[in-house]
């Protein structure tokens, strides 16, 4: 009897009886052609085929990573999202909670610390979104080609991948090292707020290593649909929350650090979150095997990356940008309205990381039977993404309207801060209503490689709505509420333009697929 074996992306045939008993016999077709034989005619060939038609690794067990089919083809989309997405919805509301605590913590050690966290955010976004952008180029690719059972494929887009994060690192260190100050100085001449955010800058910016290995290896464990150790590695990260007020505040024989410390708890929540990443990529990821051994860049890899990869991080970048120049209108104000939006985008931020996380569970699920050639799967986990998405959306908006004194105050909310912040989260907060559909339809233009449609509906929502419209309302208004009424304003926009390239999608991708099925 023969039994069929798998090390290193190349099968081997064990025979276990007669002359050749226990000789290895090697098979020089890669993993791919191999996966491509049917069970019929590796029955003929005396292989061993388990139930499950999962192949047998050179231990005795089986390898998830080479079954006929994964979860992702065969389980009920509803079941599916869930399994995928809540691990990811927890992962992400911990990813947000580190930075909501930072600025609480910070708060109550200087309200002008908030004012820097605020101020110096607009880098710390983008780093989040250069390593979170590159992540979802190639998760999406990875998914893609499990689907159409390319293991190889799949393993080299996991490798040039890690390449493309560690080019991102080097860019903020550079950043970290030499232009944190004069991001600061650009916005606000206030030296306390200056020192502060320099501070914080650059401890965020020269250990983007932590970020950049979790953001990595996290997006690795979801392109294989294994989303709950992301959300082990984000818990156990949760250190931050922790070390922040033993530094910032100089507590069990710690030294105070204030705003510097609340920088360095943040990136060793990081560290420890990165780290675990790694290993359980290592040891609990089956379906993908890297090895840096012999690396080269691939460009027609790192290309098809960029495509998914760049607009991600465009979409982010464009974030950063409309965050400074919103920035640069309220300083026209007053410190204060700088405080007041720092501490609403943090709130925000948390409102939306649900269906973040949605989107990071769906954008696999997509992804992968868009290489099955699924279209009936693709678009019921669709429609079920925007259902559970604008259901989450309408319930942060309740929040937000019953209870934004309260939000604010976690921030020790000065009677001055309410006045202007309970009208300000009231106003904003309205955006939530659209806002479930157009993240949704976002994840589904980047896991059909679409994600120029994603850049396209960010940029006409972030710069050519937000910030015209907030700089000419907040003169024509002579209030800072003109500001906050951009917002709700940009996003009808983006649902009208999510809308059109959706139906694009539909038409180009989705139906030519359907009709091959049909024929």
């Amino acid at each position: 009897m023969c039994v069929r074996i798998s090390t290193n992306g190349r099968d081997r045939t064990l025979c276990t009886a007669g002359a050749c008993r226990g000789e290895v016999h090697m098979k020089e077709k890669d993993s791919v052609e191999n996966n491509e034989k049917s069970p019929d005619n590796r029955k003929k060939s005396g292989e061993k085929i388990i139930s499950d038609n999962k192949t047998i690794s050179a231990n005795g067990k089986a390898f998830a990573g080479e079954s006929r089919e994964n979860k992702m083809g065969v389980m009920s989309e509803g079941k599916l999202l869930m399994s995928m997405s809540l691990p990811m919805i927890i992962s992400m509301l911990f990813q947000a909670m580190y930075n909501v605590v930072d600025s609480v913590f910070v708060s109550r050690f200087s309200m002008d610390g908030l004012t820097a966290v605020s101020t110096a955010f607009p880098i710390q976004n983008l780093m989040i979104g250069v390593f979170s952008g590159l992540g979802v180029g190639f998760n999406a690719f990875i998914s893609k080609a499990l689907g159409e059972k390319k293991f190889d494929r799949a393993n080299e887009v996991a490798r040039q991948g890690i390449f493309l994060e560690a080019i991102g690192y080097v860019i903020f260190l550079i950043i970290g090292l030499f232009f944190a100050r004069t991001f600061m100085e650009s916005q606000t001449g206030d030296a306390r707020v200056i020192q502060y955010g320099t501070e914080y800058l650059k401890v965020c910016c020269c250990c983007a290593f932590g970020i950049a290995f979790q953001m990595t290896f996290e997006r690795l464990l979801q392109s294989t649909g294994r989303t709950m150790y992301s959300m082990i590695t984000q818990i156990l990260g949760a250190v931050n929350l922790i070390l922040d007020p033993i530094m910032i505040f100089g507590l069990l024989g710690c030294p105070q650090m204030g705003v510097k410390g609340a920088a360095i708890a943040t990136v060793c929540g990081q560290c420890i979150a990165g780290t675990l990443a790694m290993i359980f990529n290592i040891k609990k990821n089956p379906d993908l095997h890297i090895t840096l051994r012999r690396f080269r860049p691939h460009g027609e890899i790192i290309g098809k990356i960029l495509s998914v990869g760049v607009p991600s991080v465009i979409m982010v970048a464009i974030g950063s940008v409309m965050n400074y120049f919103l920035n640069l209108i309220l300083y026209s104000f007053s410190k204060l309205a700088v405080a007041v939006f720092g501490a609403y985008f943090k709130v925000q931020s948390m409102a939306f990381m649900p269906v973040f996380g949605l989107n990071n569970g769906m954008i696999p699920i997509i992804s992968y039977n868009y290489g099955a050639q699924k279209p009936d799967r693709m678009k019921r986990t669709m429609k079920l993404g925007v259902m559970v998405g604008c259901s989450i959306m309408v319930f942060c908006l309740a929040i937000m309207q019953v209870f934004p004194g309260q939000i604010l105050k976690i921030f020790d909310a000065t009677d001055e801060m309410l006045l202007m912040g309970i009208p300000a989260v009231r106003i904003m907060s309205t955006a939530f209503i659209f806002a479930g559909f157009s993240v949704t339809c976002s994840g589904m233009f980047q896991a059909v490689g679409k994600g120029v449609y994603s850049m396209i509906v960010s940029m006409a929502r972030q710069l050519f709505v937000i910030l015209p419209v907030a700089y000419f309302l907040s003169k024509a208004m002579n209030s800072v509420n003109g500001v906050w009424a951009a917002f709700p304003i940009a996003e009808v926009f983006s649902v009208i333009i999510s809308t059109i390239f959706l139906l694009r999608v539909y038409k180009k991708i989705v139906k030519p697929m359907e009709s091959v099925q049909r024929d």
